[in-house]
């Protein structure tokens, strides 16, 4: 490749995100000119590694803090429903790829997994109750199961009940159409299909050193992390998909829209288990509440986790504080992002989040006995002996400026785009990689609206044959697709997908 050559696209960061929108541009437009650049030696390397997340694909079947319950005791369901309806758009787009034959196997990343919700106590209980009583009401969760019936319980989830007083109140919510996703395997894969395409390139052990202006677009500097040579590409549009890198990134193309915006560093780890026999006994993902005072990043879970064919289970997440942006990254990384611009929202954020501080700092100082002490509230007998601590991926929660506050902590994604669309980058964290495909959807009608109106809408139709908003309220078309991307995913017995049809 020239020195200075021009190309349509450069996405940086070959995680989930940068997979995501490449191969879906290369669909859309194939003569488009596209170069992938990671600094890691392989793609999905931080966020997007199977060991760094909790690989849940998340619909908002059994995650509590997306179901808040309001001052006035009713549940608000409309943050489940969305994240659920941009799971099935995530589907739509696998089970295209799938379709078309090119992309490899499905069950190499997305695995049937059984997603429960599971309370203690009374006031647990009683939550739970209504909110299933107010989902079950929709029809994604149609299918929603609940009980309090310590037999039923022990059917459900037969590793978590052994060993539970007798008279513990306890129940549990169960939707068998969960799923569990290797994020790892399947961008690998998407970087995969797309490295076979003509124009589009994949580079490893490349970090972009500068990002400046240059007419309607970017002159890009990427320099090789070994040879420690450099070379600058001319780019119409730049995607910075990075995750905890992005926001350095960002500064450094000075562009309006991305001033204010700070970074907070949190690290998360895991206790897994690999003992077959322990494992066998736990096929479920079972999510409950977050320990009073604690963030909502902090819920609880004991999840059935499919690695490269291989079961094993993780409990966690225990949260952690590091001044590092990736999990490769440099103690630098959080002083160096702090600008004029971001330290009032910095500062703010710092003052009004101390409960946050205290809490990462003494998740830290957790030792194993205590970590274990958290796990056997699900799994009363559980040995010190199969469990091991992982340390998971990095997460950048996002700080944005805020008229009455100063600044706020904001706990999941925000798309930042340049006003002429010739640059994006996407901050923050959870839930991420499930709705991945509909932030690039946004993304690509945000950034190029034109396109995505006129030559681009035939295939959009064609890919995507039901976007979020009307999956929401057609409950035959919302079953009907699902049916469609369920059968194509290989995620149901063809005898069922063919009685939806």
């Amino acid at each position: 490749m020239a020195h200075n050559e021009a190309v349509d696209v450069v996405l940086v960061g070959a995680g989930i995100m940068s997979a995501t929108l490449a191969v879906l541009l290369k669909e859309l437009d194939p003569s488009l000119k596209l170069e992938v650049v990671e600094l890691m030696d392989s793609g999905a390397a931080e966020s997007s590694n199977p060991w760094n997340n909790a690989g849940t694909g998340h619909a908002g079947l059994c995650e509590l803090n997306y179901t808040p319950e309001m001052a006035d005791g009713s549940i608000d369901i409309k943050k489940a429903i969305h994240i659920n309806t941009q799971f099935e758009v995530s589907k739509q787009f696998w089970s295209y790829l799938a379709r078309t034959g090119t992309f490899g196997s499905s069950r190499s990343f997305i695995t049937p997994v059984p997603h429960l919700s599971f309370v203690q106590g009374e006031k647990g209980m009683a939550y739970l109750k209504k909110r299933y009583e107010a989902l079950r009401k929709h029809h994604a969760f149609a299918s929603m199961e609940y009980t309090e019936d310590k037999a039923t319980l022990a059917e459900w989830m037969p590793l978590m009940m052994p060993g539970r007083p007798a008279d513990e109140p306890i129940a549990a919510t169960r939707v068998m159409h969960g799923t569990d996703v290797n994020f790892g395997n399947l961008t690998n894969q998407l970087l995969k299909h797309l490295s076979s395409a003509p124009d589009a390139q994949v580079k490893y052990c490349k970090r972009v050193t500068g990002l400046s202006r240059k007419g309607d677009g970017w002159s890009v500097t990427i320099k090789d992390v070994n040879s420690g040579g450099t070379r600058e590409i001319d780019a119409k549009f730049v995607f910075l998909g990075a995750g905890g890198a992005a926001l350095p990134l960002l500064q450094m193309s000075g562009i309006e829209e991305g001033k204010g915006f700070g970074g907070f560093p949190v690290s998360g780890q895991w206790l897994r288990c690999d003992n077959p026999e322990v494992v066998k006994r736990h096929q479920a993902k079972v999510y409950s509440q977050a320990a009073v005072g604690s963030p909502p990043m902090s819920v609880p879970h004991l999840d059935t986790r499919v690695v490269d064919g291989k079961t094993s289970l993780l409990f966690g997440p225990y949260a952690g504080f590091t001044t590092k942006f990736l999990k490769h990254g440099s103690l630098m990384d959080l002083p160096l992002s702090i600008r004029a611009a971001n330290i009032a929202p910095m500062l703010a954020v710092a003052r009004d989040n101390m409960d946050l501080t205290k809490y990462l700092i003494s998740e830290v100082r957790q030792s194993m006995e205590q970590r274990l002490d958290a796990l056997r509230r699900f799994y009363p007998e559980a040995k010190a002996e199969d469990w091991r601590l992982e340390v998971a991926g990095q997460r950048v929660q996002i700080i944005k400026k805020d008229p009455k506050k100063g600044g706020v902590l904001q706990f999941g994604t925000e798309l930042v785009s340049a006003k002429d669309g010739s640059l994006a980058a996407l901050l923050g964290a959870s839930p991420g990689a499930s709705v991945t495909v509909s932030i690039m959807l946004d993304l690509i009608e945000r950034c190029f609206p034109e396109k995505a109106r006129t030559e681009w809408a035939a295939k959009l139709n064609e890919i995507f044959p039901a976007r979020e908003k009307i999956l929401e309220t057609d409950a035959q078309l919302y079953q009907r697709v699902s049916a469609q991307s369920d059968e194509s995913l290989d995620l149901v017995p063809s005898s069922q997908a063919a009685s939806f049809a």
